[in-house]
């Protein structure tokens, strides 16, 4: 007899209709064949295990038949256990478990909220089964979720641990399984327990609140401005200064001055947790992502792949911030693999079998120590290190990585009156409005632009457009390049974070004051690198 349910299968950050279909046939041998086709992967084709002792264990008795399952498209590669459930339902079906026929088939089964009659085509199945039947969580829920609302699949059917973060989709009815027999009930007609439903709305507001405040940082008024100006604008950063002297503690409380995330970005960002299994909390994303890898971390591991390939650190910061902490103690091949996803915002992984986009539109901070000792030019400590050593520690980061970040600052050791003055700091509610106000700005300057929300995401063409220069500041500017001997990406750079600064002035043009800021921005890599 043959059988067919619906599932889904996921590539990257987006997922295939898979339709399950399975074939019995009766047999006279001891032990009758049970294959599984379809370019499954090894997860898949051990499922035969799982499923015979699931469906054993919850009661079923399994008739002597050969067993052959195809999973359609036949040329789309299947990865992980989330075919347990479909192949299940699909298998019972085939054996006559349940009572409705399928849809397609004349049988009639009990009507939807529409009223209209509901047939297995109208569930789409995920998850993996336990020996004893229950349902464990899958990776991908969210994406296969999206999937189902574009193919008008009325009810999907998912692990309970996955049931948030599927529920994030609006148009799809949410049904979070515990096991096995219980989803056969629903299918046979049995009232189904109500949808899963999120709250959205609630979830991002609650990223407006964020643990860590800039009120807890003493001192560094230099470091906390170039910080404003970078996450206005969606610049990156570099911030160079002694051990101690607060850059990790700087760079931990950026998230709680960035923008509150869109519904659009948080979907974005979750979908990849989603993917990548991620998810602990499950539902929408309510804060940025803030990644921070340790700098043992492989050029996959940063930048995404293996087989098949995974989302690196890159796209799990996608809409957030990518900290690397004491940056050339990285591989220095991880870091020059990342000079294509600064500039164009996504990472292209192609493999013999398969090529996979992942978005990674981030906002890179990273610290560093100014030599091996890390007390090159500070005033109250020695430093040991010789020029040589020095110059091979700084170099360790290449010129071409150096000048993708727009920002470089000075984080020196903060002195003890600081660190003891009674004056509180400024919090982080106070910067991110200004912030805010300053990106609220940008987009209505990029209404018309298709995928442009800040200025540090300029093209050239745009930059000449928006970023005009009086003659003063032109001239200011050309003395600045010959000078420094600055690249033409140096230039455009310069021009977006004046820009910036102009918006967090509520200027319409670029004064100065703000060029000379935002050149000011670009000296260090001349004290170091030179």
């Amino acid at each position: 007899m043959l059988f067919r349910t619906l599932s889904a299968s996921v590539t990257g950050i987006d997922s295939t209709l898979v339709e399950v279909e399975v074939d019995t046939s009766p047999t006279s041998r001891e032990e009758p064949m049970f294959a599984t086709v379809g370019l499954p992967d090894t997860a898949v084709r051990e499922s035969r295990e799982r499923l015979r002792a699931a469906i054993r264990n919850c009661g079923f008795d399994a008739p002597n038949a050969n067993v052959l399952i195809n999973l359609a498209p036949a040329d789309v590669r299947k990865e992980g256990s989330a075919f347990d459930l479909p192949m299940a339902m699909a298998l019972l079906g085939a054996w006559g478990a349940l009572a409705r026929p399928r849809a397609g088939n004349g049988g009639k089964g009990h009507a939807g909220a529409d009223g209209a009659a509901l047939g297995i085509a109208d569930y789409l199945f995920i998850g993996e089964l336990a020996l004893d039947g229950s349902v464990r969580p899958v990776r991908g829920a969210l994406p296969i979720a999206v999937l189902a609302k574009e193919l008008r699949i009325p009810h999907l059917v998912v692990p309970r641990d996955n049931a948030d973060e599927a529920a994030v989709v609006s148009g799809v009815q949410v049904h979070a399984a515990r096991n096995l027999p219980e989803v056969l009930q629903w299918v046979n007609g049995a009232t189904a327990p109500l949808a899963v439903r999120v709250d959205t709305a609630a979830r991002l507001a609650s990223g407006a609140e964020y643990p860590e405040d800039f009120l807890e940082v003493k001192g560094q008024a230099t470091a906390k401005r170039a910080i404003e100006v970078a996450c206005a604008g969606g610049h990156n950063i570099l911030m160079i200064g002694p051990p101690g002297s607060g850059k990790t503690m700087l760079a931990r409380r950026m998230p709680g001055v960035l923008p509150p995330l869109t519904f659009d970005e948080a979907l974005e960002a979750t979908k990849i947790h989603s993917v990548a299994g991620m998810l602990a909390g499950g539902g929408l994303l309510a804060h940025r992502p803030f990644r921070a890898p340790h700098h043992t971390i492989s050029d996959a591991g940063l930048i995404g792949g293996g087989n098949p390939p995974r989302a690196g650190e890159v796209s799990l910061a996608h809409r957030g911030i990518l900290f690397l902490d004491e940056l050339p103690e990285f591989q220095r091949n991880a870091l020059e693999a990342m000079r294509q996803p600064l500039e164009d915002g996504r990472v292209n992984i192609v493999r013999a079998s398969s090529a996979v986009t992942f978005p990674a539109r981030f906002m890179l901070a990273a610290a560093m120590n100014p030599c091996p000792c890390g007390y090159f030019n500070d005033p109250t400590r020695e430093c040991h290190c010789t020029p040589p050593q020095i110059q091979r520690y700084v170099t360790r980061i290449s010129g071409p990585l150096l000048d993708r970040i727009d920002i470089h600052v000075d984080v020196p050791a903060v002195k003890y009156q600081e660190l003891r003055a009674a004056t509180p700091a400024e919090g982080s509610a106070a910067i991110r409005r200004r912030v805010v106000a300053a990106r609220e700005r940008q987009l209505e300057r990029f209404r018309s632009e298709r995928g442009i929300f800040a200025n540090a995401q300029m093209s050239a063409r745009q930059v000449a457009d928006i970023c005009g220069l009086s003659t003063a500041c032109g001239r200011l500017l050309e003395t600045a390049m010959e000078r420094m001997g600055l690249s033409a990406r140096a230039h455009d750079r310069i021009l977006k974070v004046a820009r910036t600064i102009a918006d967090l002035a509520e200027c319409d043009e670029i004064a100065a004051e703000h060029l000379s800021e935002a050149i000011q921005y670009r000296t260090l890599d001349r004290t170091y690198w030179a």
